[in-house]
């Protein structure tokens, strides 16, 4: 099972991906193996040596009684301080920004990925639909 941002994809240019792991509970876990998730408008941020995710919908799990979780709660991210080292450096850069892109199953983990991205602008948006398009016809003909 695998969840994309696919408006990230058109919005942003990604410079790199980075995987980390993510902090759940329970119910969450079972939501997202249900495929209850979104990852639309939702961001990565950095605190003092600490990453999140911020604004993750995770559905709450129908048969999670008083133990649900809040939908949209912040999440702690799991990575190396290298890493968030690393990933604070690049953010520190000028438009650049931390956008999650998948989140998926390794093993019995759920795994983030997370994009080093920079905002497209107008005219890039319509170059990347082109394109899209481009490849869409070339597929049809064969």
């Amino acid at each position: 099972m695998e969840v994309k941002n696919k408006k990230a994809y058109y919005d942003y240019t990604i410079l790199e991906e980075i995987e980390a792991g993510i902090s759940l509970t329970g119910t969450e876990i079972k939501s997202i193996r249900k495929g209850s998730v979104d990852l639309k408008d939702s961001y990565v941020y950095i605190r003092g040596n600490e990453a999140f995710v911020l604004n993750l919908y995770i559905a709450s799990y129908f048969e999670g009684n008083q133990f649900n979780h809040e939908e949209r709660r912040t999440r702690k991210l799991l990575l190396h301080k290298s890493e968030i080292k690393k990933l604070l450096d690049r953010v520190s850069q000028d438009g650049v920004t931390l956008i999650p892109l998948r989140l998926y199953f390794v093993k019995n983990h759920v795994k983030l990925s997370i994009g080093i991205c920079k905002g497209k602008k107008n005219y890039d948006k319509r170059e990347s639909i082109k394109k899209r398009d481009l490849e869409r016809e070339s597929r049809l003909h064969f």
